[in-house]
């Protein structure tokens, strides 16, 4: 239910471009957003990428702090206020809808910011967002800002106030809380506060904050403190299985003590806590988790189970899998059944994630792994890979670890120059005989292949994420273009 999605920088790479094009065309309801920097080929690219868009916009930005114009644009002031103008003025030419950004905007000279913001507005902007770029600010300073230019920018009344932020110093969502009580709009945030260094704003703390403490915010939006009514048009119910989603593809772990989706958010381990959630659930909860679509585990299937019942819970859950991935899916979860006697929610939510990423072209298959490791053994594994051609190829090596080693045996089968990046694992559910769920990624001419896997056993999964991760960027390298070859005399 977002308003806006910012769904890429088109001019960064082809990649992008792709991106924001293929969701410009499929997801028509919200606003779709390009970045651009104030440079024109920015701005052309984002136009074109945005062409299937129902909506469209152009956000164009450009720094104006002291420090941003003399040591990374090395240009006057008076340079940067004729380039924002000449290029929201551009960027208008190609959509009615515009957003402009003066970068670093919380350590910018107040008066010339408000002058960029006159011109920009003046120029065509629609939408002005005010970014704290390396969130320095503290939420009574952010609140400042805003009321400051809402009070020095005389055509502020014909464009939104927005904000963007950062949480270097963990107080993005305070910031952004102050800031729409001094009357920003828009907010830009992202699910599970992923992002530039410390992340973003996360959209399910700003969003849940709203909701809980409507009455408290409902004055500064000009309602009644009684109104009931949500302040966003964002379903929450929905919230849950987003943050599930994003952290599964992005293999970014959400730390349990995380606001509103960590796994602890609901839960009580303290004697007294539970002593009176038993007694009343709002003594010690100040929200209801099935506010967000979160539920407790509980058991769903079990292994005489059939297909149908399976297909209606993934349905139920947000999954619908088409007849090769449903195919693969059941017989994991017949499998997992034999091994694991309570089946939960989650369980059925990792085996379909798992199965919702496994590359749609497989060149490179698992057939078996081994291990051999301890405290005073030297960690080896032995594989066997089934090739493109159809071949089988086994080898052995050693490393730091067993996964290492594993890692090691693949590379040498494959011959596929790689660099592992990133190795993240997680488990599933409590107990021993829980699910984990791996997730990799290679780095390759500086792309950068994902691949995730879930088992029981978290040396299988290690070792298929591996190959998934493998699968892609094999994938790529047969896709690229050949270079043609032209001579001259």
């Amino acid at each position: 239910g977002v308003d806006i999605i910012e769904a890429g920088f088109a001019y960064a790479s082809p990649g992008d471009f792709e991106a924001v094009q293929t969701i410009a065309r499929e997801v028509r309801e919200p606003v779709i957003c390009s970045l651009a920097r104030a440079i024109p080929a920015d701005i052309e690219a984002a136009a074109k990428a945005l062409e299937p868009a129902a909506h469209p916009r152009i956000h164009t930005f450009i720094s104006t702090s002291d420090i941003h114009l003399e040591h990374q644009l090395r240009k006057s002031r008076a340079e940067v206020l004729a380039i924002a103008v000449a290029m929201v003025t551009k960027a208008k030419g190609y959509v009615n809808d515009v957003e402009f950004s003066p970068m670093d905007a919380a350590r910018s000279d107040p008066e010339y910011l408000y002058q960029v913001l006159t011109a920009a507005i003046e120029a065509g902007a629609t939408t002005v967002n005010i970014p704290d770029t390396v969130g320095y600010l503290m939420p009574e300073e952010f609140g400042r800002l805003i009321q400051g230019i809402r009070e020095n920018v005389p055509n502020i009344d014909r464009a939104v106030v927005s904000v963007h932020g950062h949480n270097d110093l963990g107080v993005a969502t305070a910031n952004f809380l102050e800031a729409i009580k001094q009357g920003a709009r828009q907010v830009e945030v992202t699910i599970n506060g992923i992002g530039e260094r410390a992340g973003n704003t996360a959209l399910e703390e700003l969003v849940m904050a709203l909701h809980v403490r409507r009455s408290y915010f409902n004055p500064f939006l000009g309602r009644p403190v009684a109104a009931t009514q949500p302040l966003t048009r964002i379903d929450t119910t929905q919230i849950y299985k987003t943050s599930r989603l994003v952290s599964s593809l992005t293999g970014m772990v959400v730390q349990p003590n995380k606001a509103i989706v960590g796994a602890n958010a609901f839960a009580h381990e303290s004697g007294i806590h539970q002593d009176g959630v038993l007694k009343h659930r709002q003594t010690y909860e100040i929200m209801d988790a099935r506010t967000i679509g979160w539920q407790a585990n509980q058991i769903v299937l079990g292994k005489h189970s059939g297909r149908h019942a399976f297909r209606a819970r993934l349905q139920e859950l947000g999954f619908d899998l088409h007849d090769q991935e449903l195919n693969r899916a059941f017989l994991r979860f017949k499998e997992l059944a034999d091994k694991k006697k309570d089946i939960t929610d989650r369980d059925l939510e990792a085996i379909a994630s798992d199965e919702m990423q496994t590359p749609l072209v497989v060149n490179f298959r698992l057939e078996r792994v081994q291990v051999s490791c301890g405290d005073h053994e030297i960690p080896t594994a032995t594989v066997t890979l089934r090739l493109p051609s159809g071949e089988e190829r086994t080898d052995a090596a050693t490393g730091t670890g067993p996964v290492d080693a594993i890692y090691k045996a693949m590379n040498r089968v494959v011959e596929v120059p790689n660099r592992l990046v990133e190795f993240a694992v997680q488990s599933v559910t409590a107990g021993i005989d829980a699910i984990g769920e791996v997730t990799i990624r290679l780095e390759h001419n500086q792309r950068t292949y994902s691949g995730h896997a879930a088992n029981t056993d978290i040396i299988v999964a290690s070792a298929q994420a591996y190959v998934n991760a493998l699968n892609r960027l094999y994938n790529a390298l047969q896709h690229q273009p050949t270079p043609v070859v032209t001579s001259q005399t």
